[in-house]
């Protein structure tokens, strides 16, 4: 399991206690949806889920980050800095999106600020456990790289589509 803690947040424990619930929030269309039961219930022996008040700060834009959050309940807030001290938010995701993807592959700074809009429940889970089921279970840990490619393929389509008109205006 990660070694990342959350402080004041309350942690729930070992992602494998909300299998059946994160079973359930992962049925089709999802990108999880390839993943067996083993597989997912492997997936969450090295996960830690934490539960967060409404307006918590669960990433920081700026921070260093080896670690992505999977929204198991609730809805957070993505936002991001704008000009000066205004900040924008981006878009609002709710339970099965994942959060802070790029950070666990890279390990560079966070490019967003995540706020809880309600109470949320997450699981953590590390750059580090994504090494371990690479050496230990590889087969499952290429098909968690090939969820990472897709998920990180699917943001980099919707960031083009939101910034094509305005690239397109600044070239006219």
């Amino acid at each position: 399991m990660p070694n990342i803690s959350f402080a004041n947040l309350e942690q729930l424990g070992s992602a494998s206690n909300f299998i059946d619930d994160i079973l359930e929030l992962f049925k089709s269309p999802s990108l999880l949806e390839h993943f067996s039961r083993e597989e997912c219930s492997l997936l969450c022996s090295y996960m830690v889920c934490y539960g967060a008040p409404s307006h918590a700060t669960i990433l920081q834009e700026g921070d260093g980050g080896n670690f992505m959050l999977i929204i198991l309940t609730g809805s957070v807030n993505v936002i991001k800095h704008w000009q000066g001290n205004e900040y924008k938010i981006v878009t609002l995701v709710g339970p099965g999106e994942f959060l802070g993807e790029m950070s666990l592959v890279d390990g560079q700074q966070r490019s967003a600020t995540c706020k809880t809009a309600e109470p949320t429940d997450f699981a953590v889970f590390s750059h580090e456990a994504l090494n371990e089921i690479l050496i230990d279970h590889p087969r499952l840990g290429n098909k968690l790289l090939l969820l990472l490619l897709q998920l990180i393929t699917v943001r980099l389509r919707e960031a083009t589509v939101r910034m094509l008109p305005t690239i397109i205006s600044t070239l006219v």
